[in-house]
């Protein structure tokens, strides 16, 4: 009888998860909405339905084509790739305080690519392969810092810090040698959707769809990563070139996202801790629901930049760290 009250709570629990994914596809289909509703012009959900069908030539089409639209899927695939990269740094450096932004990872992209931008922008093409070599080196040298005989949360958080405020004065150095060209560079310093459209969707889209589909197919190493490297290598995982491959793959993610926003911080710290406090440590439900909120968080955020000074907008990073600092410090007081 326990045996058959376990499996119940079991496939109960199991359908709690699904439910609550299908729900956050209905909070990203919302807040798709809200996005492109809201601003100078408002536009009702059925009007934004008519224009994105038809091409009636009205000035509510062109809002919506050409400025509302892009900008809304572009944010949503940067939160997808940032909380995707976020969930997995947690999970292969079984640190809870993993964040691309907060270890450094996104500050050693954001070098990279801001050095393309400023120095050599002839070269835009080659910014997402800079920021991921820059994202690569960054994790390199936390794991050579943080690493003896094994990692540790506490040499995490602070090799992180370390190489994060390297890379940040790198940033700063770069600007200061190239002060003509600061004024574009700085969008770029705080995570701004401002001015994105087509072309960016156009870049950012491939890495979104492949590094999602990976992360789904091998979220089960994941799960075996997070019983410690003991036991993942007595049921047979190469522990060092799974964590590797994980690596790579979050650092992409992250560089991808940075590389057409900037840097825009803590949505692979707040989405992947929230979601674990709901979903629990399962990656195989982790992944998929950490998407979908990383979407609509930053949809949401951005819409919210965009209005609340309107008709001037604030940087959408500038609206993450106001909520990703007291998260932050709350769960680092944890």
């Amino acid at each position: 009888m326990d045996g058959m009250e376990s499996k119940i709570a079991l496939k109960d629990r199991r359908a709690f998860k699904i439910a609550f994914i299908a729900a956050l596809g209905v909070f990203v289909i919302g807040s798709f909405f809200i996005g492109n509703s809201k601003g100078t012009i408002e536009i009702d959900i059925q009007r934004i339905l008519e224009v994105m069908m038809q091409d009636d030539g009205s000035t509510e089409r062109m809002v919506i084509w050409n400025i509302r639209l892009p900008r809304m899927i572009l944010a949503g695939l940067v939160g997808i790739n940032l909380a995707l990269s976020g969930a997995i740094l947690q999970g292969v450096m079984r640190n809870p305080l993993a964040d691309p932004s907060i270890i450094g990872i996104s500050s050693g992209a954001g070098l990279f690519g801001i050095a393309i931008l400023v120095a050599f922008p002839q070269y835009q093409q080659f910014v997402i392969i800079a920021a991921f070599f820059g994202a690569m080196l960054a994790a390199f040298i936390i794991y050579a810092l943080a690493w003896r005989s094994g990692i540790q949360t506490v040499r995490i958080v602070l090799a992180g810090v370390a190489v994060s405020a390297l890379f940040g004065a790198g940033i700063s150095g770069t600007l200061v040698l190239y002060s003509d060209r600061v004024q574009g560079a700085l969008t770029f310093m705080n995570g701004s959707l401002s001015a994105r459209s087509w072309p960016e969707v156009q870049t950012i889209l491939p890495y979104t769809i492949g590094g999602t589909i990976l992360a789904l197919i091998f979220a089960q190493k994941l799960n075996i990563l997070l019983l410690g490297d003991e036991i993942a290598r007595g049921i047979g995982l190469n522990v060092e070139a799974t964590r590797l491959g994980f690596t790579a793959l979050a650092a992409i993610l992250a560089a991808s996202a940075v590389s057409v926003v900037g840097l825009l911080g803590f949505v692979g710290l707040i989405v992947p801790h929230t979601i674990r406090m709901i979903v629990g440590s399962n990656y195989k439900y982790m992944l998929p629901a950490s998407a979908l909120f990383g979407a609509g968080l930053v949809m949401l955020s951005d819409t919210f930049a965009r209005t609340i000074f309107s008709p001037s907008e604030i940087p959408v990073g500038i609206v993450m760290a106001v909520l990703g600092v007291p998260f932050f410090l709350y769960l680092l007081r944890k």
